[in-house]
């Protein structure tokens, strides 16, 4: 079954589902991702099976499956985005791994039973190797928000950033969010996820969140967060919910909007969009050598590790030119935060920045 659904030269995507084993998902042959696949029925079996049935109904009409009209469309660039399979190539249940150009990505189901974690990178855009934006979504109150957001918000932002100039590219960012917390809404379906995106375009790296996913860069061994957590226990985020009406309370230790939610920006969650925006703070710095890798995380990672200690154990693994391993940087910071007792989904994504310059 595949660890995630890589779509090459479109800018058009199905919306995705939560793969079981009964169906299925489809992958590219071209992807350059490692995808595992399960081995189907070949369509000969499904040939024979309607010749038979025609057999008992005296008829000789074969079924066949009949082509779809091909579609033409302009190329954007390579994208995935992470549908959660139940193995990976390893046999290790709620796992996933992915190995992308320039990009490694693990995740793993924490005790909910239903990973709500999702993540996204599009590579390679319009041919340009030093372009990519990438993002990791954590989903609250189901799937659904995280889902949407993996496959749509990547593009919305790419749309908005091309009908901008240079200096507005952080208020097409901005926008991008807006367009995709509006068209989720609009599904009126219930639930919502928290992100956190990069954008690496013209020698600039533009990282974005709105929620309690993090990006931490590694400048020179030293760690700095590129974002701050948005939960309601911080204080400007209460003076805004309360200057909108609404409250800020602590629930056994845990600080909630009206009681409920324990993040104060996120797409989705319409039942408390009055106080919950999707508005994104965004920071933008220059490409420079001594930035060495971002690690983009859900809170699953960032609750029981800190931003040096997940520099200080992916650096050997990521800037050691003979042992290079981002895939397995990802995986030892996930072990690390279940040895700790994380009950989370956990998604970690690794960016070699260099491979951008």
């Amino acid at each position: 079954m595949s660890c995630t659904v890589a779509l090459s030269n479109s800018p058009v995507f199905s919306p995705s589902r939560v793969p079981s084993p009964s169906s299925p998902s489809p992958s590219s042959p071209s992807s350059p991702l490692r995808i595992l696949r399960i081995q189907k029925a070949p369509l000969s079996n499904l040939i024979r099976a309607s010749s038979t049935t025609s057999d008992c109904s005296s008829s000789s009409t074969v079924l066949k499956r009949k082509r779809p009209t091909r579609l033409d469309l302009p190329v954007l660039g390579s994208m995935s985005f992470g549908n959660f399979p139940v193995t990976t190539p390893s046999g290790v249940a709620g796992l996933v791994e992915v190995e992308g150009d320039g990009y490694y990505v693990c995740c793993k189901r924490g005790r909910k039973g239903v990973m709500e974690d999702r993540h996204s990178a599009l590579v390679n855009i319009q041919g340009d190797s030093k372009q990519g934006v990438f993002g990791i979504f954590d989903g609250h109150g189901g799937v659904k928000a995280a889902e949407f957001a993996a496959e749509n918000l990547n593009k919305n932002i790419m749309d908005e950033v091309g009908n901008t100039t240079d200096d507005k590219i952080g208020e097409a960012v901005k926008n991008g969010y807006l367009k995709t917390d509006s068209e989720f809404l609009n599904q009126e379906v219930r639930g919502g996820s928290c992100c956190v995106t990069a954008l690496i375009q013209k020698g600039n790296l533009v990282v974005s969140n709105a929620g309690d996913c993090r990006a931490v860069v590694s400048r020179g061994g030293i760690a700095e967060a590129l974002t701050s957590d948005h939960r309601p226990s911080r204080q400007d985020e209460k003076d805004r919910i309360e200057a909108l009406g609404g409250y800020v309370d602590s629930c056994h230790g845990v600080w909630r909007i009206q009681g409920s939610l324990a993040v104060s920006r996120s797409i989705g969650d319409q039942y408390l969009k009055q106080w919950v925006t999707a508005e994104p703070e965004t920071r933008i710095l220059g490409l420079k050598p001594e930035l060495e890798f971002l690690v983009l995380a859900s809170d699953g990672l960032w609750d029981t590790v800190s931003n040096q200690e997940a520099v200080d154990i992916a650096r050997p693994l990521c800037t050691d030119i003979s042992t290079q391993q981002p895939l397995s940087a990802c995986r030892k910071l996930i072990d690390l935060s279940v040895s700790r007792g994380s009950l989370d989904d956990i998604s970690v994504m690794i960016v070699q920045l260099g491979q951008f310059c």
